[in-house]
C-alpha cells in the first residue's frame, strides 16, 4: 500500500475524493498526512472528519520561501511518502524542493495545459469563447504548470455558460479523474523516467497522455 501526502490551501474537495477512494480500496494507498500552508483551510476539517493526520506549515510564519520549503521538505522526508499530490495548493514551490521530490509529486491544474497556466483559468476560457475546457494532471517541474502531463479531462463549454456552472462541472471531473490517476500511479502503471511520463497496462488509444471526455 502506497503512502500519500496531500498538500492543500483551501476547501479540500479533491482531498475528500482521494480519501474516499482510498477507503473504498479504489486506490491501493493511504493518505498519511494532509499538509496545509493555510491554517484556515476547510480541507483540514475534512481531513479530521476522516481521521486523517493533518499538518499546518503556515508560510506566513517564515521569513523567506527557502525557510518555509526547508521545513516542508523535512516533514515530507519524515513521512517517507510514495506520492505527493498538490490538490489546490496555492504556493509556488522553488527549484530545490521540486528537484528533490519531482519524480513523485503531481499537481492538479484547472485548464487544458499548456493553455492558461496560473490563475483565473475558468474566466479565461469563457472570455476567449473556448469550446472546450478541462483539467490537467502533471508531474511538477520548476516551471509553473509546465511539468510533463499525465492526463487531461475534457468537457464542452455550453453556449452562454455561467462561470458558476462551469466551475461546478470542472470540480466534478476533478473528483473523477484525479483519484483514477492516483490509483494507476499506486499500481506503478504510471511513472516518470528521464522527464517522460511512462504508462503500462493502460490503453492510451494512440495518444501520448491519458485523455478522457466527460459529459457532466
Amino acid at each position: 500500500m502506497k503512502k500519500i501526502a496531500v498538500l492543500i490551501s483551501g476547501s479540500g474537495s479533491n482531498l475528500e475524493a482521494i480519501v474516499k477512494s482510498c477507503n473504498s480500496n479504489l486506490i491501493n494507498g493511504e493518505v498519511v498526512s494532509v499538509i496545509s500552508n493555510n491554517p484556515d483551510a476547510y480541507g483540514l476539517i475534512r481531513a479530521k472528519n476522516f481521521k486523517v493526520n493533518t499538518k499546518i506549515i503556515n508560510h506566513n510564519e517564515f521569513a523567506s520561501r527557502n525557510e518555509f520549503e526547508k521545513v516542508l521538505g523535512e516533514y515530507l522526508d519524515q513521512l517517507n511518502v510514495d506520492l505527493i499530490v498538490l490538490a489546490g495548493f496555492m504556493r509556488i514551490l522553488g527549484k530545490k524542493i521540486i528537484n528533490k521530490f519531482s519524480s513523485k509529486m503531481i499537481n492538479l491544474h484547472p485548464s487544458l495545459l499548456p493553455l492558461y497556466p496560473g490563475l483565473n483559468t475558468h474566466e479565461k476560457a469563457l472570455l476567449n469563447n473556448d469550446k472546450e475546457h478541462g483539467i490537467s494532471i502533471h508531474f511538477v517541474s520548476t516551471e509553473l504548470d509546465a511539468g510533463p502531463i499525465i492526463a487531461q479531462g475534457i468537457i464542452n463549454i455550453d453556449n452562454a455558460e455561467k462561470i458558476e456552472t462551469l466551475i461546478d462541472r470542472i470540480h466534478k471531473i476533478e473528483h473523477k479523474l484525479l483519484p483514477k490517476i492516483i490509483s494507476e500511479i499506486c499500481k506503478d502503471n504510471i511513472y516518470i523516467e528521464q522527464n517522460i511520463v511512462k504508462f503500462k497496462n493502460i490503453n492510451l488509444k494512440g495518444k501520448n497522455i491519458y485523455i478522457k471526455n466527460y459529459e457532466v
